[in-house]
C-alpha cells in the first residue's frame, strides 16, 4: 500500500462501536477524508476494557475496512479516552516571573501551569489532560497569549481533568495489541467537540453533551475555553433496555426499534403515526404482535427528559452561562425529538452537532452523523499535531496559546 507520512488517524474506542477515520491536510486548514471504517465494539463495559483480545479484534476490524478504503496502511493513531470516573477542576496557579527583564517565558507559563495542576490525586489516579482557560498578569486577566509580555506575577486559570490510571493504560495495551502506535490520547468530549463547535460556540459558551451507549460526557466552554467537564453513567443503552423490557424483545431487536422507529417527543407525532404500527417478535415466540409508535413514544420520551433533567441539573450546578446553547453530539443525539425535548428541560437553544463539513472534504457523505463527531474531531486533532499548528476547528483556545501548548503538552503527561 502506498503510505503518506502526513496522514491523519482517529480511533474512536467505543462501547457499542469502533470507529476509524483517516484524513489528509487539505488547503486552508481543511482535513480530506479519504478512510473510515467501524465495527461492532466487544470487550468494553462503560469505556472501560474488560476483555483485552475483544477489544484488539474490534480495533483491528475497524481499522481495516479504513485502510480498504483509504489505500493506505495505518501504523499510529490519535485515540479517545473516555469512561465514568473522569473528573474535572478548574484551579489556579502562581509564580513570579524569572525572565530577564521580568518577559514572561515559555518556561514561566510552564511552571505556572504545574503550579495550578498540583493536586492530590486518589491512590492509582492520574492526571489526564491540562487545559489552560487563560492567564492573569500582575491583575490583568482574560490574557490567552501572555508569552513575551512583561509581569512579575503570573496566574494560570488551568482546568485539570484525572482518572484511574489502568483506564488509559489498558486501551493503551489493546491498542498496541493491534500493531497500532499511540499518537496521543484525547478526552473524548474534547474530541467531540474539535469536531462540532464553532468558534462563537466556545466564545459565548455552550454545553456539548456527547451520548454514548452507556456513559455521556459533558464539557462546558466559555471564553474559548473549558470551564466544567462532567461524565454521566447512562447513555443511549438505557432507551434499548427500555424497549427490550417494556415489548419483551430482545437487546439487538430493541436497538433496531429504537434506531429505525424511535421517538421521544410524542409532540411531534402527526395523528397519522400515532396510530402507525410495527411488527415485533417478543423473546421466545415465533408469532408477531403490533405495536403503535405511540406506545413505543410513551415508553421512551420518559426516560429522555430524566436523563436530559440530571445533565441539565449538572449545568446549572456549575454556574457557567450557555447563551450558545447545547449540542448534542453521539449517537443517541439522532434519536427523533432528542433535540426538542433538551431545549425544553435546558431552556436553551440546542441542535444536533454534526461533523463539520465546513473544514471537511473527500469522502464526506458517509460522516453526516452525530455517531462520527469523536473520530473526526480525534483524526482533526492528529493533524494538527502533524502539521504543526491547529487548524480552524473550531475550538478559539487563542491559536498561538495552542502552539506552543502543543510543544509543551507531552512534558506534562
Amino acid at each position: 500500500m502506498l503510505n503518506r507520512p502526513r496522514q491523519a488517524v482517529g480511533l474512536d474506542i467505543g462501547t457499542s462501536r469502533v470507529r476509524c477515520v483517516i484524513g489528509e491536510p487539505a488547503e486552508g486548514g481543511k482535513m480530506n477524508i479519504v478512510g473510515m471504517g467501524h465495527a461492532e465494539s466487544k470487550g468494553l463495559r462503560s469505556g472501560i476494557v474488560t476483555t483485552t483480545k475483544a477489544v484488539v479484534e474490534s480495533i483491528s476490524k475497524a481499522v481495516e475496512e479504513a485502510e480498504r478504503v483509504s489505500g493506505l496502511e495505518v501504523e499510529m493513531a490519535t485515540v479517545n479516552l473516555s469512561g465514568e470516573h473522569l473528573q474535572g477542576e478548574s484551579k489556579s496557579g502562581v509564580v513570579a516571573v524569572a525572565g530577564a527583564g521580568r518577559e514572561i517565558s515559555e518556561d514561566d507559563v510552564e511552571r505556572a501551569i504545574e503550579s495550578a495542576s498540583a493536586m492530590q490525586l486518589p491512590a492509582g489516579w492520574e492526571i489526564v489532560d491540562r487545559l489552560p482557560q487563560e492567564f492573569i498578569i500582575d491583575g490583568q486577566d482574560g490574557i490567552t497569549e501572555p508569552i513575551g509580555m512583561r509581569g512579575s506575577r503570573l496566574e494560570a486559570l488551568v482546568h485539570v481533568v484525572s482518572s484511574p490510571s489502568a483506564a488509559s493504560q489498558n486501551i493503551i495495551k489493546a491498542v498496541h495489541k493491534a500493531g497500532l502506535e499511540i499518537e496521543q490520547m484525547i478526552l473524548e468530549p474534547l474530541a467531540a467537540s474539535t469536531g462540532t463547535l464553532t468558534d462563537d460556540d466556545t466564545e459565548y459558551g455552550c454545553a456539548l453533551v456527547n451520548m454514548g451507549s452507556e456513559i455521556t460526557s459533558m464539557m462546558i466552554f466559555g471564553r474559548g475555553a473549558v470551564q466544567h467537564t462532567a461524565v454521566f453513567p447512562f447513555g443511549g443503552m438505557q432507551f434499548t433496555k427500555d424497549i427490550a423490557t417494556g415489548l419483551r424483545v430482545s437487546i439487538s431487536d430493541a436497538e433496531q426499534i429504537k434506531r429505525a422507529t424511535g421517538c421521544v417527543a410524542g409532540f411531534l407525532l402527526s395523528e397519522e403515526e400515532r396510530k402507525e404500527v410495527i411488527e415485533i417478535t417478543p423473546v421466545g415466540r415465533s408469532e408477531t404482535r403490533e405495536l403503535s409508535m405511540e406506545i413505543l413514544c410513551d415508553i421512551l420520551q420518559p426516560r429522555a427528559v430524566e436523563l436530559l433533567q440530571y445533565i441539565a441539573q449538572e449545568v446549572a450546578n456549575s454556574g457557567q452561562q450557555i447563551s450558545s446553547g447545547v449540542i448534542l453530539t453521539g449517537g443517541s443525539a439522532a434519536i427523533r425529538g432528542m433535540v426538542e425535548v433538551a431545549e425544553q428541560v435546558f431552556d436553551a437553544p440546542t441542535r444536533v452537532g454534526y461533523p463539520r463539513t465546513d473544514i471537511l472534504g473527500g469522502l464526506v457523505d458517509g460522516l453526516e452523523n452525530p455517531e462520527w463527531s469523536v473520530a473526526v474531531g480525534l483524526a482533526l486533532t492528529s493533524m494538527q499535531s502533524r502539521m504543526g499548528s491547529p487548524a480552524d476547528t473550531g475550538r478559539s483556545t487563542g491559536r498561538k496559546v495552542a502552539e506552543w501548548f502543543e510543544n509543551i503538552r507531552g512534558k506534562f503527561k
